[in-house]
């Protein structure tokens, strides 16, 4: 449908419900016919340096735009512009500004249940975390889950899988990681303490300092194409992989619900229609530039290695045990754990006999 016949008629069935004018601390709104102008702010966790994770929130504001002709405007700002990166939840859900965009296990520290909207150590790739989303019932329970925050969420991107980072020494089994000083966060450093590691949190304009300075032994980023603007091969030449604690890594947009349920029905769809493209363009962009990166990078000396089996075996237990002790005590986190589960068990019987099986042929038979 054109965008003017889709805002005339979008119109006449939303005009006499809403009138929206004057102006907001936050956002400016104008009436203009029979919708309004509407000017929001999204604070974003990320700096315009990982112009591919924070581009994510400028497809959505360039769509959103086009879609309306211009009427529904988002001006994108950094981490640290408005709310340091780390706060874009708590921003979105008081209303100091509209909507945001952020990794929700950043937040686990609020609710573990947060998890499940970003990634879990061993959980859904990122064709599987979307399947969820969109068919099997995740967005239905993360959004139950958002809505005690006041905001209303929309997948905004994903990363895929991501590689297990930086060292400054070949890891040969599970006994070289004891007394290892790791930039790793979240439920990863949780897993990682459990198997001798000690975990650090630094932002990433600090990794690379601690790394020169031997305050750090090891870190973990994103992968080839963000990784490599940041210069960690240059000290920690061991480059090693799969990132298991974010197989497949949803970022998301966040909208606070009041300013949500007071948008005309043509923008709130409009709205979710340029967050699915925005979701969709982020996965695209990393798999086309992550291979061009790290050929680079090996091509500058760089020493690809997996993770050792025992380190593999021993981390998926200590994730899974990590788990159920957590669904044990935290009612919201148990229930949204059983349902992923179960859909989990499912998603890698049916990828193991015909992604896997494809993908290895492809991977391992010339």
């Amino acid at each position: 449908m054109r965008r003017r016949a889709f805002l005339a008629s979008a119109g006449l069935a939303a005009g006499s419900a809403f009138t929206l004018s004057g102006c907001s601390k936050q956002g400016e709104t104008t009436q203009t016919g029979g919708l309004p102008t509407l000017r929001w702010r999204l604070a974003s966790s990320f700096p315009k340096s990982l112009d591919t994770i924070y581009g994510a929130a400028e497809v959505l504001a360039a769509r959103l735009k086009a879609i309306t002709d211009g009427r529904f405007q988002l001006k994108v700002h950094a981490g640290g512009e408005i709310v340091p990166g780390l706060q874009v939840l708590d921003a979105v859900q008081q209303g100091t500004v509209e909507c945001g965009h952020s990794a929700s296990y950043y937040y686990v520290g609020k609710d573990m249940s947060f998890a499940f909207d970003t990634a879990l150590p061993f959980g859904l790739t990122a064709r599987q975390q979307n399947a969820w989303m969109v068919a099997g019932g995740g967005l239905q329970l993360m959004r139950e889950l958002f809505a005690r925050y006041n905001i209303m969420q929309f997948p905004g991107g994903n990363t895929g899988v991501q590689m297990g980072g930086w060292f400054r020494k070949e890891i040969k089994s599970l006994a070289d990681l004891q007394g290892l000083k790791m930039r790793i966060p979240g439920i990863g450093g949780q897993i990682m303490a459990k198997l001798g590691v000690v975990p650090q949190t630094l932002a990433g304009s600090d990794i690379y300092p601690a790394l020169e300075r031997g305050a750090i032994d090891a870190a973990e980023w994103v992968g080839p194409y963000d990784d490599a603007k940041l210069g960690f091969h240059k000290i920690a030449p061991h480059y090693y992989y799969p990132g298991w604690w974010e197989g497949g890594p949803q970022l998301s947009f966040y909208v606070n619900l009041e300013k949500w349920k007071a948008l005309p029905p043509a923008y709130q769809q409009a709205f979710a229609t340029a967050c699915v493209e925005a979701n969709a363009h982020m996965l695209a962009e990393y798999d086309a530039r992550n291979p061009q990166a790290l050929m680079r990078l090996v091509g500058q000396g760089v020493k690809l290695h997996a993770f050792p089996a025992d380190i593999m075996d021993a981390a998926r237990e200590a994730a899974f045990r990590l788990y159920d002790e957590e669904a044990a005590r935290n009612p919201v986190f148990g229930r949204i754990y059983t349902e992923w589960k179960k859909f989990r068990e499912l998603e890698l019987q049916w990828f193991k006999v015909a992604e896997a099986s494809y993908s290895n042929f492809l991977y391992f038979s010339r």
